[in-house]
């Protein structure tokens, strides 16, 4: 009790020096509690929406894997539904038609899907759909022609009941009026859903009304879902279909989100991680200092009888009982980050309501273990050394001296770590393959990462001495004064700098890579692609063939390619099976699209009873020119076919693809599963390029989801999708640089704490208030640049050995980013500044008499 006693009022003594400390860990422990509450009640959202729609049984086409991409969902026949209401125990059959694969436009003919990337639904208005809506306006369906519109894509788009739609599908399109708006019992997640009447959703969707997507089974009283399931698998014979009860399909349902929601938790997750990593260098920081500060209290405990071992356990109870305030702190706060994140969502178009905030228990124990369990860890060095020390410090002054040969041991590791690790990232970047360079990066970025923290005191002395010269020295003694405070002590400006170091380090790193894969890209597309314009359809979905056609019928244009991939497995020579695509496309696609071959002529690959294969599947599979490979192409038949070119992997566009003549392709397949293009191509009549280019927009008018691109939107595009994700990781990162920024502020807070006398007595032989608080700014501003120039240099290095590696796709060129790194450092002068506000004013403010009389 003594212990707990003596730290209790410690840590109400020195609040004030440890709140910072608290707002790390409360920081952290936000970032995790929030994770797991935002992707928890997505889940839920989630979870109820597929309860409320699912049916006691549902029966719908037998998937097929590697299923050729047709624009139109698989169907299953119209009479299967009197069979169906003949099955014993079935009290209802409702048909349903659903697809993702259709785009509705205004009549301003603007695409009203998300823009999130979530899906746009279209269907026909059923008994079971509907179970999770209301119409607030209008009335369903009744006649063709007639549609229903969900409310938030209605209120998104200021569309309104007599407004006019078109729905665009693979079979046709067709026009429709807003009869009704629907607003969803449970949570819209972000769709935009519209339903028609069931012979228009057939005819639109389906290209016939003679079919369904799937139908919905209501079990008769005393009827289980398991039984049902079992006496309809009887009566359809099985196999053919897929019949599945509310249970599975929910399960199937929580499956396919998961495959979003769970990678998205481990990167927000990770990124809570590397919060938590650089809090731990404040806490130590903070816990140092204050065991150096008590020197002479713990030293005069020691003389009194207090063993190591209970100064020891003071200093770890101290940190406990921090690391749980902070850590029930951040739980609420990691609550509230989530609410927050749930409004961010919903202002983006993905709508999920803050009554389904769904809290584990685990969240909050999670919390607080994390936040407790760091804490405790960080303050184990500071609680050794405050066990170390011996009764005689009760006669010294504050401060710990310095063991000079643990401090040469600590240098020796430091610089074996970053040595190890910089010849794990050499040899990542001359790795010759990916799966070995990347085990290498990865250790290597560890490495580097703890040997700069470990020998940044060693590097303190060297760089704050040139970043002195350089940005200081201009200041006069002033400048000199900042310079040797940052110097007084090596480990503990180390420590503050490190915290920084690792948020830059990722930002410099990532920046380099971004950078290098938009100039491959923008190299690459120089060198190899021959388009004047690339045609694609937003939201991944394939070109409809409606606007295939105005796309060939447009003026101007020397040639058009058509393009798509066609689902397939090959079996090479050594009897092994590959389940792939082969690009199947028009022979003007080895203009557009100017591959290079290693072996044979591409062109040949389009010859009737040929194809193409990759350099690296040659090498694995062991085939050369000449050989004929099966392939047996998905819902359709078997080819035997000569392999007349080998395609370099030294590519970034089209990387490992399989070539073969479209016309060739269509032999195998029925034309209604052969799948639509999925990109197109032009190329203009010579010196008509702008005459082409309005020409296809022309034709393009009415198909709102095609994108019409030339060569310079392109690399305009990829540019823009890279940035978007930068931007995303980068604002992940900034909550870990609020902590790095915390940790500065704390070391000078602190700094200024156990520099009391001394401040006194320089502002005695005539420092102004004003040159004390310069002085605390630019020791601030250099240790900020110090941790810039460590996180610039650490990142720079990671990021060109990753760039290295990325070579092997193709993604050759290195680019520097000097405009950002230009930018980091501006940012850390900024940082420096402003954390150095408050210990600045409280320097300040000292009364010279009292700081020169503090012991």
């Amino acid at each position: 009790m003594t212990v707990l006693r003596t730290s209790v009022r410690n840590l109400l003594a020195h609040k004030g020096r440890v709140v910072l400390s608290a707002v790390a860990v409360l920081l952290s422990v936000a970032f995790v509690c929030g994770t797991l509450v935002f992707t928890d009640t997505m889940n839920a959202t989630f979870d109820k929406l597929f309860a409320t729609t699912s049916s006691d049984v549902t029966v719908s086409p037998k998937k097929i894997d590697n299923a050729q991409q047709t624009g139109t969902p698989e169907t299953l026949p119209a009479s299967l539904q009197a069979r169906l209401a003949k099955v014993p125990g079935v009290a209802r059959v409702v048909p349903e038609v659903s697809s993702q694969q259709a785009t509705v436009a205004d009549s301003r003919n603007q695409d009203v899907g998300s823009s999130t990337g979530a899906p746009t639904i279209v269907g026909n208005w059923n008994p079971t759909q509907t179970k999770a809506v209301d119409i607030t306006s209008g009335h369903v369906p009744l006649a063709p022609g007639d549609a229903v519109l969900d409310a938030d894509t209605a209120a998104k788009h200021h569309l309104a009941v007599g407004d006019t739609l078109r729905v665009i599908a693979g079979p046709g399109e067709v026009k429709v009026t807003i009869s009704g708006i629907a607003t969803f019992r449970t949570t819209n997640p972000g769709a935009a859903v519209v339903y028609l009447d069931t012979p228009t959703a057939q005819q639109a969707l389906l290209g016939s009304r003679d079919a369904y997507t799937d139908y919905a089974l209501d079990a008769a009283p005393g009827v289980s879902d398991d039984q049902l399931k079992a006496r309809v698998d009887a009566a359809l014979g099985g196999s053919a279909y897929q019949v599945q009860t509310a249970a599975e399909l929910t399960a199937q349902n929580q499956k396919d989100i998961g495959s979003f929601l769970t990678p998205m938790k481990d990167v927000l997750l990770g990124f809570a991680g590397i919060a938590v990593l650089v809090g731990v260098f404040l806490i130590v920081n903070t816990f140092s200092m204050l065991v150096a500060q008590r020197t002479r209290e713990i030293g005069l405990m020691r003389a009194l009888g207090s063993s190591r071992r209970q100064i020891n356990r003071s200093v770890l109870v101290e940190a406990m009982l921090l690391g749980v305030v902070g850590s029930l702190a951040g739980i609420g706060a990691g609550i509230g980050l989530a609410v927050g994140l749930i409004k961010l969502m919903g202002a983006l178009g993905m709508h999920l309501s803050t009554a389904d905030l769904t809290i584990k228990a685990a969240t909050p124990l999670i919390g607080l273990t994390v936040g407790v369990v760091v804490t405790v860890a960080s303050a184990l060095l500071p609680a050794r050394r405050a066990g170390a020390i011996s009764p005689m410090a009760a006669m010294r002054d504050a401060g710990i001296p310095a063991d000079a040969r643990a401090g040469r041991v600590r240098a020796a590791i430091g610089v074996l770590l970053t040595a190890a690790g910089g010849t794990a990232l050499a040899l990542a970047a001359a790795s010759s393959t990916a799966s070995a360079g990347s085990g290498l990066l990865a250790i290597g970025v560890l490495l580097t990462l703890v040997g700069f923290v470990v020998v940044g005191p060693l590097l303190a002395g060297l760089v704050v001495r040139i970043l002195g010269a350089v940005t200081l020295r201009m200041f006069g003694p002033v400048g000199r004064l900042a310079e040797r405070n940052a110097l007084r002590n090596p480990r503990r400006t180390g420590a503050t700098a490190a915290a920084l170091m690792v948020g830059l380090a990722l930002v410099a790193g990532l920046s380099v890579v971004g950078d290098s894969m938009v100039a491959s890209a923008t190299a690459q597309m120089d060198k190899s692609v021959g388009a004047d314009f690339i045609i694609q359809a937003g939201n991944g979905n394939p070109i409809s063939p409606a606007a295939a056609r105005a796309i060939h019928a447009a003026e101007h244009l020397s040639h058009v390619t058509d393009r798509t991939d066609v689902s397939a497995t090959i079996t090479a020579p050594d009897g092994s099976k590959d389940r792939t695509a082969i690009a199947a496309a028009t022979p003007s696609y080895t203009d557009d699209l100017q591959a290079k071959t290693v072996r044979g002529r591409l062109i040949d690959a389009y010859s009737p009873g040929a194809m193409s294969v990759p350099e690296g599947w040659a090498k694995a599979h062991k085939v050369t020119l000449g050989d004929r490979l099966n392939v047996a192409f998905t819902s359709g038949g078997a080819a035997r076919l000569t392999v007349r070119a080998i395609t370099s992997d030294d590519t970034v566009f089209d990387r490992g693809a399989m070539y073969m003549n479209i016309a060739d392709a269509k032999k195998y397949l029925p034309a209604g599963k052969f799948p639509l293009n999925d990109m197109m191509f032009a190329a203009a009549e010579p010196g008509q390029q702008s005459q082409a280019a309005t020409a296809l927009k022309a034709a393009t008018a009415d198909y709102p989801q095609i994108k019409v691109r030339d060569q310079a939107d392109y690399k305009t595009m990829i540019k823009q999708q890279l940035d978007q994700l930068l931007n995303m990781i980068y604002a992940l990162l900034a909550l870990a640089i609020v902590v790095a920024v915390l940790g500065v502020v704390n070391t000078l807070a602190l700094s200024v704490v156990e520099r009391t006398r001394e401040i006194g007595l320089m502002r005695a032989i005539g420092l102004s208030r004003r040159q004390l608080r310069r002085m605390v700014r630019l020791e601030s501003v250099v240790i900020a640049l110090f941790g810039a120039v460590l996180g610039v240099a650490l990142g720079m290095g990671w990021g060109i050995a990753a760039q290295n590696l990325l070579a092997l796709s193709g993604l050759g060129v290195l680019s520097i980013p000097w405009t950002t790194i230009a930018v980091v450092f501006l940012g850390s002068a900024l940082v420096g500044l402003l954390a150095a506000l408050f210990p600045a004013f409280r320097a300040g403010r000292m009364n010279v008499l009292k700081a020169i009389a503090t012991d």
